[in-house]
């Protein structure tokens, strides 16, 4: 279990994490690694950037950039604010990011140095943006992430929450018309916290990876758990190369990828030859698993494996296939959704199967 402490809003987490363990690292990026009281004293740093903007509350703060652990700092300063991060999916067309900018009707953008020539040739288009920040000084029109967010006051502006205000905003795929917009509250983030200790179970000793895509539930909300377990997140992206070398180096725990990347991870030169002894459970999500990938997965890493399902609409996880239930010969529960997770609740439906509880 995380923790027992039943926390109010994402801005309550950070500020307990960094009290209790100040020196601890909370999450490393590209080497780099950012304490606890780190995190929390840059957090306080956004978010009086973000008042100095707009005081009016629930504000979209958007976010056009790969992994990076500038993503948390804006989460944890958007929650002191009492702002809405919005997570944009930068595999989107141009027109695409435009829409979701301006539907979100965001006032904020960060973006990161990929992505300028983007964000400069849809400049026009962006009907509610009124400031943009780079996340790297080079070549860039608009002020460094680093500049403007150390220019302002680390005092934490300690705004009292509201019940449902929302902490994070990200668009599904739109399959039936344009991306829709799931407004994620605080108190979905904690329930689903509180599921994730089915799932993925991260303890304060732990090493999290994570390394899918921020914009994705299934990228932003293995980094959360971490921090919220009190426990050391690594955060990279879905680069398998990388991925190979963090996890003995490191010492990884616990991970979780998408099917796509297990396989690309076992095709790998010298994936066979890599030290996984450290790891204590893969879950994969996203789509359903090959049974010979599976196979495969199981005799490489040798650790336990989940299969979790959940939409961004649900904040993830609703249902765990847990280790128990994984049988490289197969069975038919690997047929099925799993089991719902301890805080939540599943509609059987006449085609639908689901391994008994």
């Amino acid at each position: 279990m995380a923790t027992e402490i039943a926390f109010g809003d994402l801005a309550e987490l950070v500020r307990y994490q960094a009290s209790t363990r100040p020196e601890t690292v909370a999450m490393a990026f590209r080497g780099r690694g950012t304490t606890y009281r780190k995190l929390d004293d840059c957090a306080s740093l956004v978010a009086t950037g973000l008042l100095a903007i707009n005081t009016a509350p629930q504000m979209r703060v958007a976010l056009l950039a790969r992994n990076s652990a500038v993503f948390y700092e804006v989460l944890f300063g958007a929650a002191k604010a009492r702002d809405v991060l919005l997570a944009v999916n930068w595999r989107l067309a141009p027109s695409e990011i435009a829409y979701i900018l301006n539907d979100a009707e965001a006032e904020v953008l960060f973006v990161g140095e990929e992505f300028f020539p983007l964000v400069a040739q849809t400049r026009p288009e962006l009907r509610t943006v009124k400031h943009v920040i780079a996340l790297s000084d080079r070549d860039s029109e608009w002020e460094p992430y680093t500049i403007w967010r150390d220019r302002h006051s680390c005092t934490d502006p300690c705004l009292q929450h509201v019940a449902d205000d929302v902490a994070l905003q990200l668009y599904t795929s739109g399959t039936t018309g344009s991306p829709k917009g799931a407004q994620i509250t605080h108190h979905n983030l904690f329930a689903a916290l509180a599921g994730a200790e089915d799932w993925y179970p991260c303890t304060a000793t732990d090493v999290s990876l994570a390394c899918m895509p921020q914009f994705h539930i299934s990228g932003s909300l293995p980094g959360l758990i971490g921090l919220h377990a009190g426990a050391r997140t690594l955060i990279a992206e879905a680069a398998p190369g990388e991925i190979l070398r963090l996890i003995p180096t490191e010492h990884v725990t616990l991970a979780l990828f998408a099917p796509s990347l297990l396989l690309f991870l076992l095709q790998a030169p010298g994936c066979h030859d890599v030290d996984f002894s450290s790891l204590r459970r893969i879950v994969y999500a996203g789509s359903p698993m090959p049974l010979d990938v599976l196979r495969d997965a199981v005799a490489t890493f040798q650790c336990e494996f989940g299969q979790m399902y959940g939409l961004t609409e649900t904040t993830g996880a609703v249902t765990l296939l847990p280790p128990a239930d994984h049988d490289p010969a197969g069975n038919r529960f690997m047929r099925s959704g799993g089991r719902p997770l301890n805080n939540a609740e599943v509609r059987r439906t006449q085609n639908s199967f689901f391994a008994p509880s």
